[in-house]
């Protein structure tokens, strides 16, 4: 696999130690300053992981040192057994066959482990892996887990929240329908390199009506603009929703059709490192399983995840501009544009 250069940090951490300190403001005078809960989005194979890297290894040295925590949203996919039954309970739905979409993740598990820190609560951090059952993936058993905000730890200052959809927000039917039947229009004129048109409607709505439930992983329950980071999320008398994410870094691609060949890149390596892994068939299998949410739900994304719009009315932050960062990259992963949202 090619070396994915870092070219990605000297954009985001100034913006990001600039959100840190609006964050710190915002909090002063009160008995704690919550958590900072930095969202990443960026389709497989963008370079997320590199800049996860570099992210925690300033944040953690010196003059900051803050303790950080990196989630991944891969991490909290359904066991193997379950991401089992649930492809076996939709067997026409090829969306659902592999772990990927809305859907085949522990939301309930994520809930869980996001409001333990924001509590700063002892917490263990889940673990996947991606090689077992031939690249099926499963979940590591919860014994192997890291625990953060141990007795003698640091409690965890920075929590960074990365995934490949994080920030996708789900669409009405009548607009998906639209997007949708635009999709097939296109196949059906011989003008089409996506995936969407390929898929029948049922089986796309049924991956939109699944995002709009991974609202418990980016939004707090809460009445009234305020600082909602020790909310509860089973206190249901709240009535709108509220960004628990701080700021947004989306790492977005020219064309979306290089994850094909970033995707393949990375399943080379972990058959190289495991010894286990996806063909590249089935590789190529298994990006068609998650093209379709890149067609449909990167618009907004690269609008503003924050920005309140008629899609996405229940965000009620008035503060929302300046908190996402777009880096647009290249086939290389390279820099081309850096937009502040």
């Amino acid at each position: 696999m090619p070396e994915i250069v870092d070219d990605k940090s000297q954009h985001c951490i100034p913006f990001l130690l600039d959100r840190l300190r609006v964050h710190t403001e915002r909090h002063r005078g009160k008995p704690s300053t919550p958590p900072f809960f930095i969202g990443l989005n960026g389709v497989q194979g963008a370079g997320k992981t590199v800049l996860v890297s570099a992210l925690n290894d300033t944040l953690r040295s010196e003059p900051y040192s803050l303790s950080v925590v990196t989630l991944s949203l891969d991490d909290i996919y359904l066991d193997h057994a379950n991401q089992v039954a649930l492809a076996q309970a939709h067997p026409s739905n090829p969306l659902l066959q592999h772990r990927g979409q809305p859907s085949t993740h522990d939301l309930a598990l994520g809930e869980e482990v996001f409001a333990s820190l924001a509590a700063e609560r002892p917490t263990a951090i889940p673990q996947y892996d991606k090689s077992a059952f031939e690249g099926q993936g499963d979940r590591v058993p919860k014994t192997h887990w890291n625990v953060v905000n141990g007795a003698g730890q640091d409690k965890v200052k920075v929590v960074i929240f990365e995934g490949w959809c994080v920030g996708f927000r789900a669409w009405d039917d009548q607009t998906l329908r639209a997007k949708w039947e635009a999709a097939v229009h296109q196949k059906e004129n011989g003008k089409y390199d996506g995936r969407l048109g390929h898929v029948k409607f049922e089986d796309v709505k049924a991956v939109n009506d699944a995002l709009k439930r991974y609202d418990v992983l980016t939004e707090w329950v809460s009445s009234a603009i305020g600082d909602c980071a020790t909310r509860s999320f089973a206190n249901i008398g709240f009535l709108s929703l509220r960004s628990k994410l701080d700021a947004l870094i989306h790492i977005d691609a020219e064309n979306p059709r290089f994850v094909y060949e970033w995707r393949q890149e990375q399943e080379r390596t972990l058959r190289a490192a495991k010894g286990a892994g996806m063909t590249e068939e089935q590789v190529n299998h298994f990006v068609d399983g998650y093209y379709p949410s890149y067609e449909l739900f990167t618009e907004t994304l690269r609008e503003g995840a924050f920005k309140p719009t008629p899609h996405n009315p229940s965000v009620s932050n008035p503060d929302w501009q300046g908190r996402q960062l777009r880096l647009v990259v290249n086939r290389d992963r390279r820099v081309q544009k850096v937009i502040r949202i």
